[in-house]
């Protein structure tokens, strides 16, 4: 295979377009930041520009590869910023209700009430689409508007603030020189890859996604399948409120987790998988998160105006998924192509029962 031949094969890989915006995100960043890739450590601690995307991307990334078996069974779940915000108030809400809110003892029962309740969440979700027939864009905006609500009630409308050592570690601390949540995030990667790819059951979650009335036929139940992956995912979504919240030791049951359902779905798309449903890659899922979160992190790097933010987001946004789609990629790079690789017409070669093609000198 010639060296052309490789990198067109290389270039038609579905995760090379994500890789090479990464990439190019991070390069950008030097040239204003000329110590962007540099990581040293104090007080113990790695600190760095890298590290920190990799830690203000750990809740994007869990509600990612929540969202992406959700979408693999040809689903979407708009509720995920809501259960964020549900998830941080109800667990900072019974941790300053403590006296001692230190104490292991209240940490635990504070995240285990807020992760019951983002399981509650995903039931009802799954429940209405599942069961009832509901359209899942409409069945998750119940819990998106109506989640938002409860979240705000929890707080009493407040920013309720915590105290908490214990608490703080799960977004905001450290453990062998890396922040924590990577830890959190590589344990619920591995046992979501284990179980999709190890088992049988990625192969059914994306057959529901391919055609769930098939699969139903086939013995495949389908609407279990359904309800699993809806709270799998507001699970995630639980967690990463836990990550947000003991992050800056406060819970905003207006503003945590706004808008990063869009993000989510964004960096599913960017990662590959369709939103048709079937096949699935929670690796490129993965690529999408830390390349919406490293256009974040650029966005303030370059000094673009906040008023212009989101628009710059779009628009780097829209360029990989056309550079990802094939037919651009077909129209934009094969036109080039066959405009250089086309061979003049040899007169020899034309038979006298052909037309006759005349050949400019």
């Amino acid at each position: 295979m010639t060296t052309t031949s490789r990198w067109r094969a290389m270039m038609h890989h579905r995760l090379f377009w994500p890789v090479a915006v990464l990439i190019g995100l991070l390069l950008v960043n030097v040239p204003f930041t000329p110590d962007f890739f540099a990581i040293h450590m104090q007080d113990g601690h790695l600190y760095g520009s890298l590290v920190s995307i990799v830690l203000f991307g750990s809740p994007l990334i869990l509600v990612a590869v929540g969202m992406t078996l959700v979408i693999a069974t040809g689903g979407i779940d708009l509720s995920v910023g809501a259960v964020v915000a549900i998830s941080g108030a109800l667990a900072c809400s019974v941790i300053s209700d403590q006296s001692d809110q230190g104490a292991l003892s209240g940490v635990f029962l504070a995240l285990g009430l807020a992760l019951v309740a983002a399981l509650v969440c995903g039931l009802w979700n799954g429940f209405l689409v599942a069961r009832m027939g509901i359209q899942p864009i409409i069945a998750t905006l119940i819990i998106m508007v109506a989640g938002r609500g409860l979240a705000q009630l929890i707080t009493d409308g407040q920013i309720i603030t915590v105290n908490s050592e214990p608490y703080k570690l799960i977004g905001g601390g450290y453990w062998l020189t890396l922040p924590f949540s990577i830890f959190v995030v590589a344990v619920v990667v591995a046992v979501t890859s284990a179980l999709t790819r190890r088992t049988a059951l990625g192969l059914l979650v994306e057959s529901v996604g391919g055609n769930a009335e098939a699969s139903r036929l086939v013995g495949i139940r389908s609407r279990r399948i359904k309800i699993m992956v809806y709270m799998f995912c507001a699970l995630c979504a639980g967690i990463a409120g836990l990550m947000i919240s003991s992050n800056v030791s406060a819970a905003d049951g207006n503003n945590a987790g706004l808008w990063i359902e869009l993000d989510a779905i964004l960096a599913v798309v960017i990662g590959g998988t369709a939103l048709n449903g079937g096949r699935f890659y929670i690796g490129g899922t993965i690529i999408g998160a830390l390349v919406i979160q490293t256009l974040t992190t650029t966005i303030y790097t370059i000094g673009v105006p906040t008023q212009t933010n989101l628009v710059f987001k779009a628009a780097v946004v829209i360029i990989v998924c056309l550079m990802q789609s094939p037919k651009f990629r077909a129209k934009v790079f094969g036109a080039r192509t066959r405009g250089r690789a086309a061979a003049p017409v040899d007169p020899a070669a034309v038979t006298d029962t052909a037309p006759k093609i005349e050949v400019s000198q």
